[in-house]
């Protein structure tokens, strides 16, 4: 097998562990060696067989089979075949049919079995600003396949356990349903839940090529976590979008969010937004312990001291502060507009939002918090 075709279908194992499916390394070696030895029209099946591991997995490898190759999945509901049909793809390397073919007849010319990928790899580093409409449509639902979540921590909580910390309470309850006898000690451990994740997202002017892309990424949170993701828009002011965000359809979602957005497009007072969000839910409980992810390019027109000020408070209640600037991954970049040389020394987390594999890596800075 060639390199070019090792190299896509670990691209697409890569996509598929990002939508949810434990694509664990040996599963993708499995795959790796099935389509070595059935050849590139295996691919489907072959992948279908080794990354899948429980039911709930086949409907997400069927939605990320068809958006990374571009093409349409075969029927679940058909049994398997010797030698299935390639589902229809896209473009860039070409692989000759596997296995020891001199046995077979010399005159007939062997056929180049053709497996083409559509440009995903390139679309995950491309601008979401510079995108045409199909690759835009095709970025959309490559978003949708994120899975945005926080890393448990420990609660106050307990609960029983084999091993751990005698608890005095249940023990003493056993040792009075017994006479008095002593028994076994009773322990417990701390229980664990997912950090809040709290996204506060630029929709003025100077982020609308970038404001689609960060709320369908906001909605895939969402859907992740319903109960333990909050989701803001600032601009001229501060909007709570998270109750529009919990439709389950992407595009019903956004146009919640739309309606209920009164300043989208408009200016950037992020100080103000941050004052409001901490008065009204930051100090409230909202923000404090959680992963808060502030998206914007930096823009202030207000005094840049003053967004300073609120972002101290912000860090002062987050467990980490993450800042997403779509301009972070261009080259040549520097932060020196006013908003964002204030805001960098209380920044946990400084990083790109301008392309899918931008978002990709933003996944994982809020996992690893």
């Amino acid at each position: 097998m060639t390199g070019d075709v090792t190299r896509v279908l670990v691209g697409f194992a890569r996509t598929l562990r990002h939508a949810g499916v434990a694509a664990t390394p040996d599963r993708v070696q499995a795959m790796v060696t099935a389509v070595d030895a059935l050849g590139p029209q295996s691919v489907y099946w072959a992948g279908r067989l080794t990354l899948c591991g429980q039911p709930d997995d086949l409907p997400v490898f069927d939605a990320a089979f068809a958006a990374y190759f571009g093409g349409e999945t075969t029927n679940r509901a058909l049994p398997l075949p010797a030698r299935p049909k390639p589902p229809r793809v896209a473009a860039p390397f070409t692989s000759g049919p596997p296995g020891d073919r001199a046995d077979e007849q010399e005159d007939e010319p062997t056929p180049m079995l053709a497996l083409t990928a559509s440009p995903v790899e390139v679309l995950r580093h491309r601008d979401v600003a510079a995108l045409s409409t199909s690759e835009r449509e095709e970025v959309r639902r490559l978003i949708g396949l994120l899975s945005p979540a926080t890393a448990p921590r420990r609660s106050r909580r307990h609960r029983p356990a084999r091993r751990g910390e005698v608890d005095a309470h249940r023990t003493v309850r056993q040792v009075l349903c017994h006479a008095g006898e002593p028994t076994r000690l009773q322990r417990r451990s701390r229980r664990t839940k997912p950090r809040r994740l709290v996204i506060l997202l630029d929709v003025s002017g100077s982020m609308t090529p970038y404001a689609d892309a960060l709320l369908r990424f906001g909605h895939a949170a969402m859907r992740r976590r319903p109960t333990a993701c909050e989701v803001f828009t600032v601009g001229t002011r501060l909007t709570r979008v998270t109750r529009a965000l919990r439709h389950r359809d992407p595009d019903a979602a956004l146009r919640a969010a739309g309606t209920a957005i009164p300043d989208w497009h408009g200016g950037t007072r992020l100080a103000d937004s941050l004052r409001a969000f901490l008065t009204r839910w930051g100090q409230r409980g909202t923000a404090r312990g959680a992963v808060v992810v502030v998206c914007s390019d930096g823009w202030e027109r207000g005094d840049p001291s003053a967004l300073a000020e609120q972002l101290h408070r912000l860090s002062r209640l987050a467990y980490r502060l993450v800042w997403v600037n779509p301009h972070r991954g261009k080259a040549g970049y520097a932060p020196l507009a006013g908003g964002m040389a204030a805001a960098l020394p209380y920044l946990d987390e400084f990083v790109a939002g301008h392309s899918l594999g931008a978002l990709e890596e933003l996944v994982g800075v809020i996992a690893r918090a």
